[in-house]
């Protein structure tokens, strides 16, 4: 069973015109796009985004990411994506839903992670950074 996580955010988009093919649906590499905007949400909340990263001296690259497409998503389509934090203490695990904010139909699954690497040494590290998950740990609620 799919893990819920233990913080979450919802980003609301609307498909733009440039998003679409000339199929009238969303080119599957968009999609990327989307998370992208709903992880930088979370972060947010998590109180430790991308410039928070930079500044502590860790870059957080994604190395794997997964995404399972249900139904096409269409230009001027309102989507929900709900991104919800899985793992935290050795890597950043995101769980991401895409669904229509309309009939709450489910769209597109999807997951990313991503380690910490010290960008002094640009060594991948085992473990997050206490910097990292001391943030996580105060959002929880």
């Amino acid at each position: 069973m799919r893990s819920q996580g233990v913080l979450h955010t919802d980003t609301e988009i609307l498909v733009p015109f440039f998003d679409v093919d000339s199929m009238n649906v969303v080119w599957h590499g968009h999609y990327v796009k989307y998370l992208e905007v709903a992880r930088c949400a979370l972060l947010d909340r998590i109180g430790h985004n991308y410039h928070a990263m930079v500044e502590s001296g860790y870059a957080w690259p994604v190395i794997d990411l997964q995404l399972r497409y249900v139904r096409a998503a269409v230009f001027g389509q309102k989507l929900n994506v709900r991104a919800s934090l899985v793992e935290w203490e050795n890597r950043l695990k995101i769980h991401y839903l895409i669904s229509d904010v309309q009939t709450g139909e489910r769209l597109t699954r999807a997951s990313s992670v991503q380690v910490a690497v010290d960008m002094s040494n640009r060594e991948m590290q085992l473990v997050s950074p206490k910097v990292f998950t001391n943030a996580v740990e105060r959002a929880l609620p």
